[in-house]
């Protein structure tokens, strides 16, 4: 047999979870549909179509749908699946379960950007305009974000030299994190006012969410889902260990190398717009694997499905729980996806 033929035969042994994987998306379906609902319907007053209601007879109609509520949740859709998207990818380039969107400097490359721009910001502030201020908090955050997140998975491709090894690749990962976590906390030492800012960032939101920044995320995704499924065979091979992959054509180390360009992409784009949110790309890859196991052509995309419904329904919690007040929407993927992980633990540890 070719190679070529053995790559596209590999998935042919998960064809026996059809029945599964269509169950699965209805249910997701459903639960993404009903988290677009509930999150036009919540607001100031939680969850409340009664206030829905009232809202869309006055005059800020218009402002509050469009300009706030679709935006706000279209983007938490779109963000969170980008990070189920990349938590997929990543676990499959490790092939570890524990692997997230976050494990190669990508979210302390971000942080450390915020806290760049929220420090300059302070600093400059007595000396540049206010709109100025606020320009630079705001769009040149988003901006610093994307570029620290590249740039940490850069200076971690450049100490592990290259994707070939995996192990090299994690602990260069690490490295990079803590010494871009330390830098990133020095400048709070010195700049006390961006550490606020930066605590914001670093729990998630996705209350600034904006048409522009669906745009940016939508494009974003699409070239994801077109590489992904690219890829997918890569994967699937990958999965039967190196050297079987290599004896099946495998260019290893540039398949690794574009996979991990791709997930840091998405990861990029998605802290980027709202901040650190936790749990969705390692939780939403779990989720899809335990109810409806397949080849990774499928376990991308419906990882992608699964990290929007989970960070909609985040979302909408969010907003409702102690409303008019919103709690970090990092915060609730956290517990959330903690409380799974405790769970599904314990449920292995009595098997």
């Amino acid at each position: 047999m070719s190679s070529t033929s053995a790559l596209h035969a590999l998935p042919a042994a998960a064809r026996t979870g059809v029945p599964a994987r269509r169950r699965l998306c209805a249910w997701l379906a459903l639960a993404i549909a009903a988290g677009l609902v509930a999150g036009l319907v919540t607001g100031p007053a939680g969850f409340s179509p009664r206030a829905l209601w009232a809202d869309l007879h006055g005059s800020d109609a218009a402002l509050l749908l469009g300009q706030i509520r679709v935006p706000r949740t279209l983007g938490a859709a779109l963000v969170g699946a980008l990070l189920g998207l990349s938590g997929a990818i990543a676990q499959g380039v490790f092939r570890n379960p524990l692997a997230d969107p976050y494990l190669l400097g990508s979210a302390a490359g971000a942080g450390l950007g915020a806290v760049l721009v929220l420090a300059a910001a302070a600093l400059g502030g007595a000396t540049i305009s206010l709109a100025t201020v606020v320009w630079i908090e705001r769009f040149g955050l988003v901006s610093a974000a994307f570029v620290g997140a590249l740039a940490g998975v850069s200076l971690t491709l450049m100490l592990a030299r290259g994707a070939v090894h995996t192990l090299r690749l994690l602990l260069a990962g690490v490295v990079i994190g803590v010494l871009l976590g330390a830098i990133s906390d020095l400048i709070t030492v010195v700049s006390p006012d961006a550490l606020r800012g930066k605590q914001a960032f670093m729990l998630g939101s996705t209350g600034f969410l904006g048409w522009q920044a669906l745009a940016l995320m939508t494009g974003g995704l699409a070239l994801l889902i077109a590489l992904a499924r690219r890829y997918a065979r890569a994967l699937d091979a990958l999965t039967l260990g190196e050297d079987s992959a290599i004896s099946l054509g495998l260019d290893l180390g540039r398949v690794r190398l574009v996979l991990v360009l791709m997930l840091s992409l998405g990861t990029a784009l998605a802290v980027s717009q709202a901040g650190l949110v936790a749990f969705v790309g390692l939780v939403a890859p779990h989720l899809v694997r335990r109810r409806a196991p397949g080849p990774h052509g499928w376990l991308m995309l419906a990882s992608a499905a699964m990290g929007a419904a989970l960070l909609l329904w985040a979302d909408v919690i969010s907003r409702a729980l102690i409303a008019p007040e919103e709690l970090p929407v990092g915060v609730v993927t956290a517990v959330l996806g903690g409380g799974y992980l405790v769970w599904l633990l314990k449920q292995r540890t009595r098997a």
